[in-house]
C-alpha cells in the first residue's frame, strides 16, 4: 500500500535507522500513518515478515516468538508492539546476534509498557523515530491552512470536504478515550478523561496549573497530573518544558501545554470550519500551537523548551541545534514587530538568533539577531535555517 503522500524525510530517517541499529521503534499515536508507512518499506525491502499484534492470526504466529522469529532472513515488522511487551527480551537475544540476519521495525503509540520495556531490554541496540501526522513540509506550503484546520492525521486531512474531516476527528476522539487508551495501558475512566481533555483545550498555551484545574474536575492534583501524563504519554499533549538559567530572575517552572494535532484542538473546541475559527478568541493559540509543531518538526532536536519570567519577559520556543542557541515568537501577525521581551530575551539567554514566525510570506530583518520569517518558508526549506 503506498500512501497518499511521499514521507520522504521519515522513510530516509528509518531506512538509515536501520542500517545502524539491530531494532529501530517507529512511535506516534494512534492513525498518524505508522502502518502505511512500514508497509511501503516492507515492499521496498524484498524478505519481510510483517505481522500486526492487533490481527489474532498473526498473533498466533507469535506463540512461541522465538521459534518464529529466529531463523527468519530479513526485515520483521511488529506492528501495535505495545500489545505483546513480553517481545522486547525475545528482540534483545536476536538483536545480539552476530551476524546479523534479520533487523525489527517496531511499531507503537507509545503505552507506558512499551517505553519502559524498550528502553530497559534493547539499550544501545535501538533507535528511536517518532512519527506525528502530515507535517508542512511534506504537505508542502500551499495547503498550509488546510493542515492547519484538518491537522495532520492523513484521514483527517486527505477527507473529501470539511465536514467529512471534522466527522473523522469526532470519532477519533471518542474511540481513543472509550477504547484505545485502556489498551495502551492508561486505566482511567473514559469519561473523566474526554472531560479533561476538552478543558485542557481550552489550557491550550498556557501554562499547566494542576490545582485549577483539578477544582473544576473535582479530583485532585495527582488524578490530573495522571491524566496530562497518560495523553503526553500517548502522543496527544505536548509538555514543553521551562528553560532555567541562572539569571537571578524568577523564573515560570511549570510547563505549557498544548494539544499537538491542530486538528484534534479544534474538534475539542467546537470549531468545525475555518470561518468559526477566525472569529474565536483562540485563533491566536491554535495558530502558535499549529507553528510550534511545524517547527519542532524541522529541526533534527529533542531539547524544546519555552523560557519566562514572573516580570513578564518571555520566548516561546527556545532550541539548541547546531552547536547555537536558538529562540523563536510566534505572531499571528502578516508584519510583526519586535518588543521588549525578545530583546530581554535576546540578551539573558544568549540567543544566535530570535526568529518572529508569522504567516506571511516575507521574510525580513527586525534588527540585530533578529529576523522575521513566514512559517511557511521555516518549515519547508530546504537548506539550512538555524
Amino acid at each position: 500500500m503506498k500512501p497518499a503522500l511521499p514521507r520522504s524525510d521519515a522513510t530516509a530517517a528509518i531506512k538509515s535507522a536501520l542500517a545502524r541499529n539491530p531494532v529501530v521503534a517507529l512511535l506516534g499515536p494512534r492513525q498518524c500513518g505508522k502502518s502505511t508507512l512500514a508497509r511501503q518499506l516492507a515492499a521496498e525491502a524484498g524478505r519481510t515478515l510483517f505481522l500486526d499484534l492487533e490481527n489474532p492470526a498473526d498473533l498466533a504466529v507469535l506463540a512461541e516468538p522465538m521459534q518464529a522469529l529466529a531463523n527468519f532472513r530479513g526485515l520483521v515488522v511488529l506492528d501495535e508492539v505495545q500489545r505483546r511487551p513480553d517481545l522486547f527480551p525475545v528482540l534483545r537475544v536476536l538483536a545480539d546476534r552476530k551476524p546479523r540476519p534479520a533487523r525489527f521495525l517496531v511499531l507503537g503509540s507509545a503505552s507506558p509498557d512499551l517505553l519502559r520495556q524498550s528502553s530497559e531490554t534493547l539499550a544501545g541496540r535501538s533507535a528511536f523515530i517518532d512519527l506525528a501526522g502530515f507535517t508542512l513540509r511534506e504537505v508542502g506550503a500551499d495547503k498550509a491552512g488546510r493542515l492547519w484546520q484538518r491537522g495532520g492525521f492523513p484521514r483527517s486531512f486527505l477527507a473529501g470536504s470539511e465536514a467529512l474531516s471534522a466527522t473523522w476527528r469526532d470519532d477519533f476522539v471518542r474511540t481513543f478515550v472509550e477504547r484505545d487508551l485502556g489498551q495502551l495501558g492508561f486505566n482511567l475512566p473514559a469519561a473523566a478523561v474526554r472531560r479533561f481533555w476538552t478543558m485542557l483545550a481550552h489550557y491550550h498555551g498556557q501554562t499547566w496549573n494542576a490545582s485549577e484545574i483539578g477544582r473544576s474536575l473535582g479530583v485532585s492534583d495527582q488524578t490530573t497530573r495522571s491524566y496530562l501524563d497518560a495523553l503526553t504519554g500517548a502522543l496527544f499533549v505536548r509538555q514543553l518544558p521551562p528553560w532555567f538559567e541562572n539569571l537571578g530572575k524568577r523564573q515560570t517552572k511549570a510547563p505549557k501545554i498544548y494539544i499537538r494535532d491542530s486538528g484534534l484542538f479544534h474538534t475539542l473546541m467546537g470549531l468545525a470550519d475555518r470561518r468559526t475559527l477566525l472569529a474565536h478568541p483562540k485563533l491566536g493559540a491554535s495558530w502558535e500551537g499549529f507553528a510550534i509543531e511545524q517547527v519542532i518538526a524541522r529541526f533534527p532536536t529533542r531539547d524544546t523548551y519555552f523560557w519566562a519570567t514572573h516580570a513578564g519577559a518571555e520566548l516561546d520556543l527556545f532550541m539548541m541545534t547546531g552547536g547555537k542557541r536558538i529562540g523563536f515568537e510566534f505572531k499571528f501577525n502578516d508584519a510583526p514587530s519586535t518588543t521588549k521581551s525578545m530583546h530581554i530575551a535576546l540578551a539573558d539567554l544568549k540567543l544566535d538568533h530570535l526568529w518572529v514566525v508569522h504567516p506571511g510570506l516575507h521574510r525580513h530583518p527586525l534588527g540585530d539577531r533578529i529576523e522575521a520569517i513566514g512559517l511557511a518558508e521555516l518549515a519547508t526549506s530546504v537548506t539550512q535555517i538555524a
